[in-house]
């Protein structure tokens, strides 16, 4: 029994070390190759907190956190997307999930919206709002960044269909249907369900969206709501901070029976680079305090290219929202080596356009299409 146990103790101890060899993979080095290639890709990210974190952390004010300076308490600052190779941003209008229950969602949106105007004027060398995906191709070749803004939980509508009418008309181009609680009419994956899905009123909402030109965002929500948005939606769906599930078991990654759908519906899952989403889940029991490396966000967007396809991946970093992030993908500055670890792995550099970008400007080319058909009909 000794000598049993102690020959299951060498081979725990083995499997042990394999498994962290496994886990230690070489740090990605930029090349010229992967610089040119990512400089004349759209990088396109699909989620960036900033506006948050200048109310919190700044008073909503960029003279208390000037971006235009090196901000070591953000993840985001200009110098740092200038060396990033950001192209275009989805800024995150957030405010919390409790104020469903405030009453005063939409006016917290407003204000947020407001953050993300006075940076548009307070740094017109650097951003531009784009209302379409032809402003967003006329700014970027201007070397501006092109900026639309996305609402992040639908209780800011307050349950009204007109409020998307507003949003719309004030610059944001998706919204995500729910937060971190669910709605009386959408299920939030981290949440109990109430609709199971959607209920009537949801799917007024999303075929409203459809009917403006607003990408339905499917991160936040539950597979069920996944589901019946894919369902009822006519135009192509976003999920724009989420990864892949079967690598991180997380109810916010999306399952692998969701994927097929999102394929078929022409939409695009973008990849969140918060640690807790995508390490993997085996190692996430052994250490919940992992941070995991660019590796495992690149293993995230080679699942989704395998069971969804190369056209339905994208980039949601959700930068300024996380509280831990992958080594190698500290900042914005560090973008270019997706590109790169991208390369490594045999992808071409017309794939890595589709990923960086493409895929998205294509949705929203797309929900364009559907809004003006809607309307004429």
């Amino acid at each position: 029994m000794a000598t049993f146990w102690w020959i299951t103790a060498i081979l725990g101890l083995c499997a042990a070390a394999s498994q962290a060899e496994e886990a230690v993979r070489p740090k990605v080095v930029l090349t010229p190759e992967a610089a040119a290639i990512h400089a004349a890709g759209m990088l396109f990210d699909g989620h960036n907190d900033l506006p948050w974190e200048i109310r919190e952390k700044g008073n909503s004010s960029f003279d208390t956190l000037d971006i235009s300076q090196p901000q070591p308490t953000l993840h985001t600052d200009i110098p740092r997307l200038r060396q990033g190779g950001l192209k275009a941003q989805f800024w995150s209008v957030f405010v919390p999930a409790d104020h469903d229950q405030t009453g005063d969602a939409l006016l917290q949106t407003l204000h947020q919206i407001s953050i993300v105007n006075t940076m548009m004027q307070r740094y017109p060398e650097t951003f531009e709002f784009a209302s379409t995906a032809d402003d967003i191709q006329r700014i970027v070749t201007s070397g501006k960044v092109a900026s639309m803004m996305g609402v992040e939980g639908g209780y800011s509508i307050e349950d009204e269909l007109s409020n998307l009418q507003r949003l719309y008309d004030a610059g944001c181009r998706y919204m995500t249907l729910t937060h971190s609680k669910s709605l009386k009419w959408a299920d939030s994956a981290t949440d109990e369900p109430i609709s199971h899905g959607l209920s009537d009123f949801g799917k007024d909402v999303v075929l409203e969206m459809n009917r403006l030109g607003m990408l339905v965002d499917l991160s936040h929500v539950s597979p069920e709501t996944m589901k019946a948005a894919l369902a009822t939606t006519t135009a192509p769906v976003i999920f724009s901070h989420s990864s892949a599930r079967a690598i991180c078991d997380h109810p916010r990654n999306v399952p692998d029976d969701v994927l097929p759908l999102v394929a078929k519906n022409g939409g695009v899952v973008m990849v969140n680079f918060f640690s807790a989403f995508i390490v993997p889940t085996a190692q996430l029991k052994l250490d919940k305090d992992a941070r995991g490396s660019l590796h495992d966000v690149v293993d995230h967007i080679e699942h989704l290219v395998k069971v969804a396809g190369i056209d339905h991946v994208g980039i949601g970093s959700d930068y300024d929202g996380v509280p831990q992030l992958p080594a190698q993908l500290e900042s914005v500055a560090s973008y270019p080596l997706i590109t790169q670890e991208l390369l490594n792995r045999g992808y071409d550099k017309d794939a890595i356009y589709k990923i960086l970008g493409g895929n998205v400007m294509r949705v929203l080319r797309q929900a364009e299409d559907v809004a003006k058909s809607m309307k004429q009909e």
